[in-house]
């Protein structure tokens, strides 16, 4: 038997908006117990230089050492709330991902953190899936079906900047879907200084433009058989010029939903058409998002529903991860990334805590 360990993980997703930290208690292959969770947002300065760096596709002198310094700081208030940990997961902050070149790239320094918390880190969990040929994402759906092994097949949607499914069961399918808020964001701060559509009010006051919805809905993304994945900056603004504010942000909003509900063709048999979604990230926040997709799926709650944390879940899971990364266990699978074959991944900086390590698979 596996031991169990208490660990922390760390969360930075393509909104740029700051570090998730949570601690769970785990094996890698069940979660045994949920720890308190905390979000430090990135200060303005970084936030405008994360997503610059985004957009170039590279980071300037000094931005890895500032996101180190932001996941330290979640980390330290989360310790300071909760005591010691065994290990840290830390994802990074993605400025770039090209699968189909077999680059992506998450900076942050998961040594110089392992130094600063006097913790063992664990990094780089993407890379090894990529450099085999997968997509290197999504890499959430291992904990979603750890989570869900009692409900049955679900669809868990998450919403961050890109919004990612995963269909729980045997075999594990798991994709994006399309964009998520990251759109609807870079609008709303082009139109209104805004970080973000609080509530969707803006767009609620708007109509979509149906022409402009169908020229988004035609990228050629869309077509493309699962499992794959996006970049941040896969989808262009340029259609929705000339809108009004509003109208632009229930475009963007309708393209969000529209995106979902086509990826809703691709679930396996045994879901049919999915019973229900259980719908985590920013995006649940959203109450007129939230509405559209109640109107164009079958069944939507919040993850709340069922005693998850939605705020907490992706720092859960790299959680998670980093402890099946020390056992030895695959992050990924030819159903979520399309790697040829399950694969293993993380880098491990520090002293580890002694584990069970499991047989390769």
């Amino acid at each position: 038997m596996a031991n169990i360990v208490r660990a922390l993980g760390l969360m930075s997703g393509t909104s740029a908006d700051g570090v998730d930290a949570a601690i769970i208690e785990t094996d890698g292959e069940t979660v045994h117990a949920f720890g308190p969770c905390h979000t430090v947002p990135y200060a303005t300065g970084l936030r405008t230089a994360v997503l610059a760096a985004m957009t170039a596709g590279v980071a300037p002198p000094g931005l890895a050492d500032a996101v180190t310094r932001a996941n330290a700081e979640a980390a330290q208030a989360l310790l300071a709330l909760a005591g010691p940990v065994d290990v840290v997961g830390m994802h990074g902050q993605t400025i770039l991902h090209e699968p189909e070149r077999r680059r992506t790239v998450q900076i942050g320094d998961g040594a110089a953190l392992a130094r600063m918390l006097g913790v063992p880190v664990v990094d780089q969990f993407r890379l090894a899936d990529v450099g085999a040929g997968g997509q290197g994402a999504p890499l959430v759906p291992v904990f979603h079906q750890a989570l869900a092994r009692l409900l049955g097949p679900v669809a868990v949607l998450n919403i961050g900047g890109v919004a990612n499914v995963t269909f729980t069961g045997d075999p594990l399918l798991a994709f994006d879907t399309g964009p998520g808020n990251a759109l609807m964001d870079d609008w709303i701060g082009r139109h209104t200084g805004a970080a973000f559509d609080a509530g969707g009010k803006l767009a609620a006051r708007g109509r979509a433009d149906p022409a402009r919805l169908q020229a988004l809905l035609a990228h050629p993304y869309f077509d493309r058989t699962p499992p794959k994945s996006l970049d941040r900056h896969a989808f262009s603004l340029d259609p929705l010029i000339g809108l009004s504010a509003a109208d632009g942000a229930a475009t963007l909003l309708a393209f969000t939903v529209a995106s979902i509900a086509l990826a809703a063709r691709h679930a396996p048999l045994r879901h049919a058409t999915p019973r229900r979604w259980l719908v985590t990230g920013g995006g649940r926040h959203n109450a007129t998002l939230m509405a559209a997709l109640a109107q164009a799926l079958v069944r939507v709650d919040p993850v709340e529903a069922v005693g998850w944390d939605g705020d907490a879940l992706e720092a859960q899971a790299f959680a998670f991860l980093a402890v099946r990364s020390l056992r030895g266990l695959p992050l990924s699978f030819p159903g979520t990334t399309g790697v040829p074959a399950p694969m293993r991944g993380g880098t491990h900086h520090g002293v580890m805590p002694p584990l069970v390590v499991s047989p390769v698979m």
